[in-house]
């Protein structure tokens, strides 16, 4: 059981835009940002939330020109109508992220089918946030993206040349199961993210999620140097295909990104890929027994939750619960440990602290 504070959206929102604004950032991209922020939050993404987000601007981002504030995206010619070639000029990926998935929307609505290669980008945190935004809006979705640093070793290896590298899917599932389908990990065992978590709560890692700077395994968050695949091979595997995106789309070395450039002509910045598809683009139309598409997958997932799977659970189940927890308590769930820290960020603000004595508690599994 861990005991969480309940805080006002707007409470939240405001002071999280506030920071991004102390940095340079628009109002826009503020905004953009501390929505982004909220609903990891809301969705009980720790990983990827405001103090994730602001804690990676910080390191690699506006304080040290790995991303511009007030950055404009370029739209470079394509010969192909439903694929778009976009150099974010390091925007703020959240922004850039958001952008991506109404313009993949509004392709898909004329072609079927839309895809957008980004160059040039700044880490978008939580791409299962873009998707599931596309699937509550009826369409399918896909997204990955190379990390800002590389972290993880690849199997059979000692040193990291590979980004945690996440994996995003949205499948819109509202009128079938009440929540979309998302399936979103990084190729990590878990994400890096998840190890400055664990450190803020005192908590071990997994056995087999990471190693120290020798390379040996370790669960102390304290001590890890780099990250380990997800499922060995096939994790690595999963992992390998965003570098190879990445490196078609004009992504350069992963041991590079998020660093100071020495050789001239070399990159360092992340890339974005976004597909998004249309229902009726993928439709054949020859359900069984009269059914619709939306009745088919309906009937489909029923079945795999048959036969004594009752108490299996779909990708996005976990996220939707947290969200009606969330939505519930009228507010978005932190940590005392993260409050202190959003306490910390209002300090150097010169704003009002959040006062713990007054906020609502919360206690969950």
């Amino acid at each position: 059981m861990s005991e969480f504070l309940v805080i006002p959206r707007a409470d939240h929102d405001a002071l999280v835009a506030r920071a991004y604004q102390a940095r340079g950032y628009t109002r826009q991209e503020a905004t953009e940002g501390a929505k982004l922020a909220a609903e990891a939050a809301r969705h009980g993404i720790r990983t990827h939330h405001a103090l994730k987000a602001l804690h990676l601007d910080h390191l690699f981002g506006s304080a040290v020109g790995g991303c511009v504030p007030g950055a404009e995206i370029e739209v470079l010619p394509s010969r192909f109508p439903a694929s778009e070639r976009w150099n974010a000029h390091k925007k703020l990926g959240q922004s850039v992220a958001y952008r991506a998935i109404d313009r993949g929307i509004e392709l898909a609505d004329q072609y079927g089918i839309a895809q957008i290669a980004v160059d040039n980008a700044f880490h978008y945190l939580w791409g299962g946030g873009y998707v599931m935004e596309a699937a509550e809006r009826g369409y399918y979705a896909y997204t990955n993206c190379t990390s800002a640093l590389a972290e993880v070793v690849p199997f059979g290896g000692k040193f990291p040349t590979l980004g945690t590298n996440p994996h995003s899917w949205g499948i819109p599932n509202s009128k079938a199961g009440g929540f979309p389908i998302v399936m979103d990990w990084a190729t990590s065992t878990v994400a890096m993210g998840r190890v400055q978590a664990l450190k803020r709560e005192g908590k071990s890692l997994p056995p087999g999620a990471a190693v120290d700077a020798h390379g040996n395994a370790t669960t102390d968050p304290d001590a890890v140097a780099a990250l380990l695949p997800f499922g060995g091979h096939k994790g690595y595997g999963m992992c390998l295909l965003n570098e190879i995106f990445g490196a078609l789309i004009g992504g350069s070395l992963p041991t590079l990104r998020g660093r100071k450039l020495v050789a001239q002509g070399e990159k360092n910045t992340p890339v974005f890929y976004f597909q998004v598809i249309h229902p009726e683009a993928i439709s054949a139309g020859d359900f069984a027994c009269g059914r619709s598409q939306i009745d088919n997958l309906k009937a489909v997932l029923d079945d795999i939750l048959g036969h004594g799977n009752e108490g299996a659970m779909l990708p996005g189940q976990i996220e939707a619960a947290a969200r009606k927890q969330s939505d519930q308590a009228g507010g978005l769930l932190f940590t005392a440990a993260e409050v202190t820290e959003f306490n910390e960020i209002a300090a150097d603000l010169g704003v009002p602290a959040w006062d713990v004595t007054k906020l609502t508690k919360l206690t969950k599994e």
